[in-house]
């Protein structure tokens, strides 16, 4: 849809092996066999591998970091100890993934940093975004019966026929220390959420 093409392009142009025309959940979906095509045509003298990682020789990984492939870390990045990535997870040149940080099938833009202490689940971040430590972006309805997720863009409800799904985040967001985005949440380039701050955009 053309909202998500304009909110999340900066990660189409980083990653041209995603179909920019898909919607972020499809990429997401399809992580698993896209990074295994991108590891089959990888060249040796840029990226290592480490199980089901693929990893940047200019990456920087601190010892204790966790990875569950399918991973891939590009560029410039730095995993600081203790972080977990799992299930499918990209981070665009330049991510700085803090301590303790738990990322489950993301992608994360060209960039962006996660202090510390932060979850983000089924999310797509722009470039240069920014979450405090312990922001939190939540992927699924625990208290609701109806664990439908509702997307609020543009003025209109989306339905992607989905359980779980996170954020859908622009570049230069800003999540201040704990604060939490519930799932389904849809910010435009720019947006700030204070501290403590809680994002609920579908109230049912």
């Amino acid at each position: 849809m053309p909202e998500f093409h304009r909110l999340l392009s900066a990660v189409a142009q980083a990653l041209p092996w995603l179909n920019a025309a898909d919607v972020p959940w499809r990429w997401l979906e399809g992580l698993p066999d896209a990074l295994a095509a991108r590891r089959a045509a990888a060249n040796p003298d840029e990226w290592v591998w480490d199980g089901e990682a693929m990893i940047h020789r200019s990456a920087t990984l601190e010892e204790g970091a966790i990875l569950k492939g399918p991973v891939w870390i590009g560029p410039g990045c730095r995993v600081a100890a203790h972080a977990y990535l799992r299930g499918g997870v990209v981070l665009c040149a330049g991510v700085t993934v803090g301590p303790g940080c738990e990322i489950k099938t993301s992608i994360v833009g060209p960039g962006s940093r996660l202090a510390h202490f932060n979850f983000v689940g089924d999310s797509v971040l722009g470039a240069d975004v920014n979450l405090e430590a312990g922001s939190i972006l939540a992927n699924h309805w625990n208290e609701r019966d109806d664990k439908t997720i509702r997307l609020h863009v543009a003025g209109k409800v989306l339905l992607p026929g989905l359980e779980k799904l996170g954020a859908l985040l622009g570049d230069g967001v800003r999540v201040g220390a704990n604060a939490v985005l519930s799932p389904g949440t849809v910010l435009e380039a720019g947006a700030v959420v204070p501290r403590l701050g809680l994002v609920e955009q579908d109230r049912i």
